[in-house]
């Protein structure tokens, strides 16, 4: 990570040093890893912390990290992916509201209680938050909701594309939702389900810019 992303007064009070509980975040959103193996990877180098321990730097930190990563990373391609999936956290069925552009970067997630209008328009919203360009063109599945892009005035003129749900496998984002599905898979319905939605948006964005192959970005975890 570099030194660009990190900001000292986040890690005030922690014993451990920021080189420490960089690499143990970049372990954890990077791969699909649980908790309890990423604690006996550190243990392995020597480093002894609780499950936990990681579970909380993760809540505090990815969410901080994906905000300075949306803050630097250049111009998003020219075509947007959005879709939502059914994810479960702490027992509670949610709606994971994800986009990202054709060369596969994450740019922006948002966990929900619902998938309806006003869901839709908080999504853009926070989606088109600090940045300075919209898109050419804007792909989504069939659900109604997305037709609340038309009373997004920053997205007036932006051409919608409806991929047919029998489409989906060729969508790029639904193929993207598949690290969250591996992630949910190889949690076994343990760490994921402990996990709060700052952490998911945050590991989602963090993610999206530490990828191989996915587009030059300013300020990725590698």
């Amino acid at each position: 990570m570099p030194a660009a992303l990190t900001k000292p007064a986040w890690y005030a009070g922690y014993r451990f040093p920021i080189a420490v509980i960089h690499h143990a975040l970049w372990l954890m959103n990077r791969f699909n890893l649980s908790l309890r193996t990423v604690q006996e990877m550190l243990l392995e180098r020597g480093i002894e912390v609780s499950h936990e321990t990681l579970r909380e730097w993760n809540l505090k930190f990815a969410a901080y990290i994906s905000l300075e990563i949306k803050r630097r990373r250049g111009t998003p391609g020219k075509t947007w992916h959005l879709d939502e999936m059914r994810v479960v956290v702490r027992g509670k069925v949610l709606w994971l509201w994800r986009a990202v552009d054709e060369r596969g970067t994450v740019l922006d997630i948002l966990l929900q209680d619902d998938r309806d209008t006003d869901a839709a328009k908080r999504f853009f919203t926070q989606l088109l938050e600090g940045l300075e360009f919209v898109p050419e063109k804007i792909v989504t599945d069939q659900l109604g909701s997305y037709k609340a892009v038309k009373e997004v005035p920053a997205l007036e003129g932006v051409k919608h594309v409806f991929v047919k749900s029998e489409a989906r496998l060729n969508n790029r984002i639904e193929r993207d939702h598949e690290h969250v599905r591996e992630k949910q898979r190889s949690s076994r319905g343990g760490d994921l389900h402990r996990i709060n939605s700052r952490s998911y948006c945050g590991a989602g964005i963090s993610r999206g810019t530490c990828s191989k192959g996915r587009g030059e970005q300013r300020g990725k975890l590698e």
